[in-house]
């Protein structure tokens, strides 16, 4: 029971309220715009002029489409009618995203049947061009070799699918019934860190097709799995001047030309380096075989190469750095909606497709801007969380922690001593 002697003391501070109330990293445009900020609107509407992706469309052109499409995959949304909703409820804030038209789930399905996927993959190769030297650049500054500037990797994933819109490779082994499936080849540059060459097909398409398909600048290295080995194409890329490092199959034929076994000090085989030839018919091959045998393994691991002056430990490095590129596949399955796709068209599934790599690459530049470490998971869940919040994306990443120390210091304002302006008396 309160007596008559206790005082209620009601306090109202307004400038401490409104301090408390207001970041520090507050600006004008949500998070998403300042993604948008990387993209050039006027380059993306005449691309889509260009292409003819403008024909028959009333609103939905190709930037509003592209935008659309980077809010569904940054926001993580796994149906058009999510995607819809989620416009509706952000319906005040979409004039900051330089778009002026509320899209219906039903014309989005249709732009997504309709408009090519090549022109979002010119999207992409224009945002390449644009931002790649950048990305190379923004590398930890570290002692380099001579491959690692020109060193690029190749391999490719499967994205499975619920129906066989794609062909797929396998079956189910229960039920015997056929998925369908997407395949991403890619080609990346190590120092750039996000795919520099991308080819879509179906599942059942071989990985060595890139191979054929893609030439690379003298004096480059490239690295890749065994799937690739072709030795007509290995030649190709001899007389180019690009350096291979691959894994050997076992079950390769060839002719031992000269060999050399290593020892370490305690008598045990460290590795042996060979130079081989290989034949098919009227075409040879000269290579060169690393066997390595290491302390903790008990197989040894088999690499050839085109290059015979490299150390064993560059050939061996060369092929671990191969690793890169399948931390990337990991990167955008974990990181983006790639288990549900918009459309059950093929287009539908490509320009998806497309659009995650483009995120993808936004949110790389967004992460090399930063001084201080962010990991790419981090940026990514923090841009769905924040991604129409009117706050400076960079600023708080640099320094999360500002607006809590600000609260904390205001926290210990001490106030003018005030009468009390309210006595009650419940007796």
């Amino acid at each position: 029971m309160i007596n008559s002697a206790q005082i209620v003391y009601i306090r109202f501070d307004q400038k401490i309220l409104i301090d408390m109330g207001k970041s520090m990293n507050f600006t004008g445009q949500p998070v998403l715009s300042q993604l948008l900020k990387l993209i050039d609107k006027q380059k993306i509407l005449d691309l889509s002029r260009k292409m003819g992706c403008e024909r028959y469309v009333k609103s939905l052109d190709g930037y509003t489409h592209l935008v659309v499409m980077l809010f569904g995959v940054l926001k993580h949304f796994d149906s058009l009618r999510e995607l819809e909703i989620g416009m509706l409820a952000e319906a005040n804030k979409l004039q900051h995203l330089g778009i002026d038209y509320m899209v219906r789930r039903s014309t989005l399905a249709e732009a997504n049947k309709r408009r090519s996927q090549e022109f979002f993959a010119n999207i992409y190769s224009m945002l390449l061009e644009q931002y790649g030297p950048f990305l190379a650049d923004s590398r930890p500054r570290k002692e380099q070799k001579d491959w690692e500037r020109l060193l690029f990797m190749m391999d490719s994933t499967t994205i499975s699918l619920f129906d066989n819109i794609l062909k797929g490779v396998g079956r189910h082994p229960k039920s015997g019934k056929k998925k369908g499936g997407l395949k991403v080849h890619t080609v990346m540059r190590y120092l750039v860190g996000v795919p520099m060459v991308v080819q879509l097909t179906s599942a059942a398409k071989h990985d060595h097709y890139l191979l054929k398909e893609v030439h690379l600048p003298q004096d480059t290295t490239l690295a890749m799995d065994r799937a690739y080995i072709d030795y007509a194409q290995f030649q190709r890329l001899t007389e180019e001047g690009v350096c291979y490092v691959t894994k050997m199959k076992k079950n390769l034929t060839y002719k031992v030309l000269k060999s050399t076994t290593y020892v370490n000090p305690k008598g045990l085989v460290t590795h042996t380096d060979q130079h081989i030839i290989f034949e098919k018919g009227d075409l040879q091959h000269a290579s060169r075989r690393v066997e390595l045998w290491s302390d903790n393994k008990k197989k040894s691991e088999v690499l050839l190469t085109n290059n015979f002056e490299l150390s064993v430990e560059d050939i061996e490095e060369i092929y671990k750095r191969r690793w890169a590129i399948e931390i990337l596949y990991k990167q955008l399955k974990q990181n983006f909606p790639l288990h549900f796709f918009y459309g059950d068209s093929v287009n539908a599934i490509e320009v998806q497709t497309w659009v995650v790599l483009i995120a993808n690459l936004l949110c790389t530049i967004m992460q090399r801007k930063l001084k201080r470490h962010c990991s790419f998971s981090n940026l990514v869940t923090m841009t769905r969380l924040m991604l129409m919040y009117y706050i400076d994306f960079i600023a708080f990443l640099e320094k999360p922690e500002k607006d809590w120390e600000h609260i904390l210091q205001k926290a210990n304002y001490e106030p003018p001593n005030i009468e009390p302006i309210l006595e009650l008396d419940f007796d």
